[in-house]
């Protein structure tokens, strides 16, 4: 899906800026490279540190590091989105997000929502392509 390429391909750009800011160890590239996979695992709490930065500077999060709702869905939009995808992708997020609200480790909490919205959207076959959407972002850097 075309709006899940646009929308990871954003997050993408943040990637480095979030490495840089929280030091984080270039080996979560990895676990990012093969996010879409269904069969990889994503344990590194650094990656969920990352996701969670990559969040923030996008603003889809408020400062409590809840999901922001207009903000998340004015993303999908931007992105291409039709107005009932981006609600549901929005509402997919906020599903996941109570899931885990008990998890008080920003950064674990970040990983399990983002495992558990991938599962989501490989249930909808939206997940893009990992090798192709790196090869973009790695030619803006």
């Amino acid at each position: 899906m075309e709006t899940m390429f646009a929308m990871s391909y954003s997050f993408g750009t943040k990637l480095f800026e979030c490495l840089d800011k929280l030091n984080l160890p270039e080996n979560i590239l990895v676990d990012l490279y093969h996010f879409w996979k269904q069969d990889q695992e994503l344990m590194k709490r650094d990656t969920g540190c990352a996701i969670a930065c990559m969040s923030k500077k996008l603003d889809l999060v408020d400062p409590s590091g809840k999901l922001h709702h207009g903000n998340a869905q004015e993303f999908a939009l931007k992105h291409g989105a039709a107005a009932e995808v981006a609600t549901k992708l929005v509402t997919m997020v906020h599903e996941c997000e109570k899931q885990h609200e008990v998890l008080d480790d920003v950064c674990l909490r970040a990983l399990e929502i983002a495992k558990c919205f991938r599962g989501g959207i490989h249930e909808l076959n939206w997940a893009p392509k990992m090798e192709v959407l790196v090869g973009e972002v790695l030619t803006e850097v």
